[in-house]
C-alpha cells in the first residue's frame, strides 16, 4: 500500500525513538492510507521532522506568525515538474513531541494513534486539502477517519459530542 510514498525522516529528539517503534514506516503507511482515501496515487517524497515544542514554536512563528508550539505543521513544496522515474517532492511535515504526547494523554489515545492521525492530516494538506470552512473541515475529517480505519485506528472524533477534538482538524 505504501509503494508510492517515500519518507525522508529526521528526528531531533530521542523521545520519538523511545515512543514509536518505527516512525518512518508508520508515517509511510499513514500517508499512503490518506492518499488512498483521497484517490492520490502519485509517487512522492515527503520529509518528516520529529522535533520538540521549542523548535516547532520557532517554525510556527517564522512561517505562520503564531508564537506558540503546535502539534503539526505542513509545508507544501513549490510546484515543479517531476523528473521522470523519480518521486516528486511533495513537501515537509514537522511534529512536536511534547504537544503530541500531551494531546494524546488528554484524549486518552496512544501516542502512536495520535501520530498516525496527524501524519494523515498533514499529508492531506500537502495535496491541497484544507479545513478553513466547515464543509472543507467535514470532508477532510471524513478522509482522515477512513484512512485511520484502514490503519486500524479508531475514529478520533467520535467521543467529542459533535465538537471538534483538541487534536482534530479545526483549531479551537
Amino acid at each position: 500500500m505504501a509503494d508510492n510514498v517515500q519518507i525522508d525522516l529526521t528526528s531531533g529528539d530521542s523521545r520519538w525513538e523511545e515512543a514509536l517503534e518505527d516512525a518512518a514506516a508508520d508515517a509511510r503507511r499513514a500517508i499512503a492510507a490518506g492518499f488512498a482515501e483521497a484517490k492520490c496515487n502519485e509517487t512522492v517524497l515527503i520529509s518528516v521532522l520529529l522535533t520538540t515544542d521549542a523548535e516547532i514554536q520557532t517554525l510556527n512563528r517564522t512561517y505562520r506568525g503564531q508564537d506558540k508550539p503546535t502539534n503539526v505543521l505542513s509545508f507544501p513544496a513549490e510546484e515543479t515538474p517531476a523528473i521522470p522515474g523519480e518521486p516528486r517532492s511533495l513537501g515537509d511535515i514537522a511534529l512536536a513531541f511534547e504537544t503530541l504526547d500531551r494531546e494524546a494523554k488528554t484524549a486518552d489515545r496512544t501516542l502512536s494513534d495520535h501520530f498516525l492521525h496527524l501524519i494523515v492530516h498533514a499529508a492531506l494538506h500537502l495535496i491541497g486539502y484544507t479545513h478553513d470552512a466547515d464543509e472543507e473541515a467535514e470532508h477532510m475529517e471524513a478522509l482522515e477517519i477512513a484512512a485511520l480505519t484502514r490503519l486500524g485506528v479508531s475514529n478520533p472524533y467520535e467521543d467529542t459530542g459533535g465538537e471538534p477534538a483538541i487534536y482534530g482538524t479545526r483549531e479551537p
